[in-house]
């Protein structure tokens, strides 16, 4: 079990290396700083929004959760 607070690092850590990622492949491919640097942005952006849509959805989709069971005493 972690913390939400390593959860949160851990998420914003790899969205870095992610984005730039996606920055330097734009930029050896374009050979342009400007381009690069837009392009990681938006890609940034664009798929934190999506994660959180998908998150959103799965939230109403039950199958393979395990539901606690009450016991008593």
């Amino acid at each position: 079990m972690e913390t939400h607070l390593r959860s949160v690092v851990k998420g914003i850590s790899w969205r870095v290396i992610a984005t730039l990622v996606t920055t330097i492949v734009v930029f050896i491919y374009s050979g342009e700083l400007a381009a690069a640097a837009i392009v990681g942005s938006v890609d940034a952006l664009a798929k934190i929004g999506l994660y959180w849509g998908h998150e959103r959805i799965w939230q109403h989709i039950q199958w393979g959760r395990i539901i606690p069971t009450v016991s008593s005493p």
